[in-house]
Formats: structure tokens, sequence, C-alpha cells
């Protein structure tokens, strides 16, 4: 069984997901622990809801990215992490934990990648009025949403979807998709850990 750190910085939607289907046994996996950037952040009451220990820090206490990311992969690799999973953390992964978790690094984005990366991916679809968009399941690299991709499905745009809707015909969509995906890759991980 896979032992999985989940890293995020907001309301923990997909944290969610991905301890209830851990729970439910739909997802073979432990989750060791949540990685939060924002103290105030309201994932860090889901972890506790469910009794998932947390490593919360506030980047602005370091020095550099270096830093605090030598006391996370110190943490991880203490409690012996395979993969690390990233749901809606707001910040990229450097060097660091890249060659700490090599290619063991996954995110899901609110996109079909290569469309729309980086921030508010949801707004850029609006903007560009475009018909379809999605949710993409996929390796974290050093650059910003542009690692290997695992996993898409498509989201259709309606002429009535505004930010808030089309939000959430995303999260429905991540809910399951993410809990899925892992499944998939856990069984067929090439990885010995």
């Amino acid at each position: 069984m896979k032992r999985i750190a989940v890293f995020a910085s907001g309301s923990g939607t997909n944290f969610q997901s991905i301890v209830d289907s851990v729970h439910s046994g739909r997802l073979q996996a432990k989750v060791e622990i949540l990685v939060c950037d924002r103290p105030d952040a309201f994932v860090i009451e889901r972890a506790k809801a469910a009794g998932v220990a947390t490593f919360v820090f506030n980047p602005k206490e370091y020095k550099s990215k270096p830093d605090f990311e030598r006391e996370i992969a110190a943490e991880l690799l203490n409690r012996e992490v395979d993969f690390l999973v990233l749901a809606g953390y707001m910040r990229l992964i450097g060097n660091l934990l890249l060659k700490s978790f090599p290619g063991r690094i996954v995110n899901i984005h609110p996109s079909l990648l290569p469309s729309f990366p980086g921030k508010d991916a949801v707004g850029q679809a609006i903007d560009a009025g475009v018909k379809v968009t999605g949710v993409t399941v996929h390796f974290v690299d050093e650059g910003m949403d542009t690692g290997p991709i695992i996993a898409q499905e498509v989201v259709r745009i309606s002429p009535f979807d505004n930010r808030q809707t089309l939000q959430q015909k995303i999260q429905d969509v991540e809910h399951r998709l993410y809990p899925e995906t892992l499944t998939h890759l856990f069984m067929t991980s090439i990885h010995n850990v």
C-alpha cells in the first residue's frame, strides 16, 4: 500500500475526496501527512477531522524555497512517503523535492493541459470563450503544469455557465478522476517504493 503526502493550500476539497476514497477502500493508500503552506487554510481542519498528521509552514518564515523544502523532504522521508499528491497546492515544487521524489509527484489541474496552465484556469477558460475545458492529472516537473500527462477528462462549458458553475462542474470531475487515476498509478507503479 502506497504512503502518500497530500499538498494543499486552500479549502481542501480534493484532499477530502482522497481521504474519503481511502476510507471507502476505493483507493488503496495511506494518507500519511498533509503538507500546507497556509496556516489559515481550511484543509488543516479537514486533516485534523480525518486524523491525518499535518506539516504546516509559512514560507515567509524561511530565507528560501530550499530551506523549507529541506524540512519537508526530511519529514516525508522520515515517514517513508512514496508519492507526493498535489491537491490545490499553489506553489511550484522546487529542485530539492523533485530530486528527492523523482517521478513520484503528481498534480491535478482544472484544465485540459497544455491549455490554461497556472493560476485561475477556470477564469482563463471563461475569458477565452472556449466550449470545452476539463481536468488533467499529470506528473510534476520543474515547469508550471508542464509535466507528462497521466489522465484527462473533458468538461463542457454551456452558454449559461459562469465561473462558479464551471468551477463546480470541474470539481465534480476532479473528486472522481483524481482518486481513480491514483488507484491506477499506484497499481501500475514501477517504482520499488
